[in-house]
């Protein structure tokens, strides 16, 4: 691997479960800053995946930072679970179930029938608790102070949603979406076209594009990558 400041590339990670995007950036940059001695560059990552998801994140550095909106505009793959029969918050497991819902009614015929009724283009309500901003401040803040805050609906399109296991309480999926679509928010409204309610119990970014997962790696493996690396200077 060749460290082109100047220039500019990009790197495929596999973000780990747990972590932020901003931790792998910020790991990344560590390490280019031991390997060229620089100090100020341009980093950043094409698109945020929530600390409970893991999978692929692309890292944009120098001028590749201009291309982090192209990345951002292209289609995403997901797979994932969602748990049937209860609702968070935060419509994952970053909080706890706040409420029940009756299950004995659910068939397979109907999980497969509710997946169809996703397909194509929609209105979409973004979770409260997400990195969006509002008046220059994330929605989560909003959520955090207990405040009230107006969302704006967006317009997102749903291409392809495969069920791929019915283990109950847990539905696994693969979808293929748009740009700025929220799989909670899918879980969600899942678990209301349900009659039921649901919530997001495990999720993965497969690919972005052309860019997959299986290509990227790890944030401690693409480190231990870049200080063995050659770093292009200027000529």
């Amino acid at each position: 691997m060749i460290i082109d400041i100047k220039q500019g590339q990009y790197f495929l990670v596999d973000k780990p479960y747990t972590w932020t995007s901003f931790q792998v950036v910020k790991k990344l940059k560590s390490s280019i800053r031991k390997l060229t001695g620089e100090k100020k560059f341009k980093i950043g990552h094409a698109g945020t995946l929530d600390p409970l998801a893991s999978g692929l994140l692309i890292v944009c550095l120098g001028k590749w930072t201009k291309q982090i909106e192209s990345f951002q505009a292209l289609d995403k793959v997901y797979t994932g679970s969602f748990h049937l029969g209860a609702t968070t918050k935060s419509f994952d497991m970053e909080h706890e179930e706040d409420r029940t819902y009756p299950t004995d009614h659910i068939t397979e015929n109907l999980i497969l029938d509710t997946a169809k009724s996703f397909l194509g283009e929609q209105d979409q309500v973004p979770p409260v608790y997400s990195a969006l901003k509002i008046g220059g401040k994330r929605l989560f803040s909003y959520a955090r102070e207990d405040k009230e805050v107006e969302i704006k609906i967006k317009r997102v399109n749903i291409y392809e949603f495969d069920i791929t296991k019915i283990e109950l309480p847990e539905v696994f999926f693969r979808i293929k979406c748009s740009k700025g679509t929220y799989i909670r928010s899918i879980a969600r409204d899942f678990g209301d076209r349900l009659n039921s309610g649901a919530y997001l119990s495990s999720l993965r970014r497969e690919s972005i594009g052309e860019y997959k997962v299986s290509d990227a790696l790890s944030p401690d493996a693409l480190s231990e990558e870049i200080l063995k690396s050659e770093y292009k200077t200027e000529e």
